[in-house]
């Protein structure tokens, strides 16, 4: 069993960046996909990035793509979220997990989940 803990979250204002990384202690992180989802309070979490164990394959929710970037060191049991010209709609609690699946967006297919890191972004 793994743990995952996010990191790199933040106040930052429209258009600006932020790069969040996942840790995954436990086991290695390096059979699986790993993606990255976000909610807001009083919503459903939602899909915004996810990656193959072996990065051939890079999928992303149509609203971050072209500004969000997912990839990974499996060497470092570490997945990164390079976000980029940040928008207000941008801001929620992001999270990272893990899935024994080759890839998928689907949030109940992730078996592991990390607490969350705030992003939170300012006009």
């Amino acid at each position: 069993q793994m743990q995952l803990v996010e990191s790199g979250g933040g106040l930052v204002q429209a258009g600006g960046s932020l790069r969040l990384a996942c840790v995954a202690s436990g086991r290695t992180i390096s059979r699986d996909c790993m993606g990255w989802f976000r909610q807001i309070p009083g919503k459903e979490r939602e899909f915004v990035a996810a990656i193959t164990w072996n990065s051939v394959t890079e999928s992303y929710k149509n609203a971050v793509k072209g500004r969000f970037t997912i990839s990974r060191d499996n060497a470092r049991n570490t997945v990164y979220l390079q976000m980029n010209s940040l928008n207000v709609e941008d801001t929620a609690v992001y999270y990272c997990a893990a899935s024994a699946r080759m890839i998928t967006t689907t949030s109940d297919q992730y078996d592991y989940w990390g607490q969350g890191t705030q992003v939170t972004v300012s006009s």
